[in-house]
């Protein structure tokens, strides 16, 4: 299988918890997100069976226009799939102060570009979402204008507990699956707080150290600025040291094993919410 350089290079700028000697061996085919229903435990291949991970397919699950828009909940929230560049502003209305101008493809994986929506407000007759960035600092969100986007909405979040180093799916609040991670060390934390998962990317290796999957969320390292030539953005993803799972020795990344990353990724989309909590 041919690697690609690009995106060895979007992987090394965004993973914090991966040397950089790992990250020259990355390598996937751009990909977006997975199915949105539940699929078997992946953990249940048959011994021999291969467990390389296929391309995610593309969404399938019903876009709804801006009109359909509702003001998230705890238990649904709305996933923004942008479709052209378009300007964000500090508060919503065209008065607003535009500070950052979306692209419509991810800079990791090069797929769609999917935001979860915090919030919604009509102004003067025209409709204006809140997203949430990926960027500087933890939590950064702007406003822009809802017919830039299509909407989905969704019942799952993900809830990380760093004391007990443990990752929860759920659903409609409801627990689908619980599994064991690996945290950030004392020196070099997981940040805590409300995030997104932005991107769900193949590595096209699962003896990677990455593992067979990358998800890099809208949270950035707290203690690093940089790591291994990225910019210290922190994501969960697989591993090529399974018996470090359950302790903290990351630098900010969220582990797991690779039958449960693969699973995860079958029960969320871009744009799902990550709450981080102590």
């Amino acid at each position: 299988m041919r690697r690609s350089p690009i995106i060895t290079v979007a992987v090394a700028a965004m993973a914090i918890a991966v040397p950089a000697a790992a990250l020259a061996q990355e390598a996937a085919p751009p990909a977006t997100d997975p199915a949105a229903q539940p699929a078997p435990d992946p953990a249940a291949t048959p011994p021999g069976a291969s467990t390389t991970p296929t391309t995610p397919a593309t969404p399938t699950w019903p876009e709804l226009p801006p009109t359909r828009l509702k003001v998230p909940t705890v238990r649904t929230s709305w996933v923004a799939r942008l479709l052209v560049t378009t300007p964000v502003r500090r508060q919503p209305g065209r008065g607003g102060k535009a500070f950052k101008l979306l692209q419509p493809i991810a800079p990791l994986g090069a797929g769609p570009v999917w935001l979860e929506v915090r919030g919604v407000k009509d102004v003067r007759g025209v409709r204006w979402v809140k997203v949430l960035l990926p960027q500087r600092p933890n939590g950064t969100a702007g406003w822009a204008p809802a017919d830039s986007f299509t909407f989905t909405q969704i019942h799952s979040r993900v809830e990380i507990d760093l004391s007990d180093r443990r990752l929860t799916v759920l659903r409609k609040g409801k627990r689908l699956a619980r599994f064991s991670i690996a945290v950030g060390t004392p020196a070099t934390p997981s940040p805590t707080g409300t995030f997104a998962i932005a991107e769900v990317i193949p590595t096209g290796d699962p003896k990677a150290f990455l593992g067979p999957l990358v998800m890099p969320l809208t949270a950035f390292s707290n203690a690093l600025n940089e790591y291994a030539g990225g910019n210290g953005r922190v994501a969960i993803h697989g591993t090529s040291a399974p018996e470090l799972i359950g302790q903290a020795v990351s630098h900010g990344c969220i582990r797991m094993n690779n039958a449960d990353i693969r699973r995860v990724s079958r029960l969320v989309v871009p744009g799902t919410r990550v709450v981080i909590h102590q």
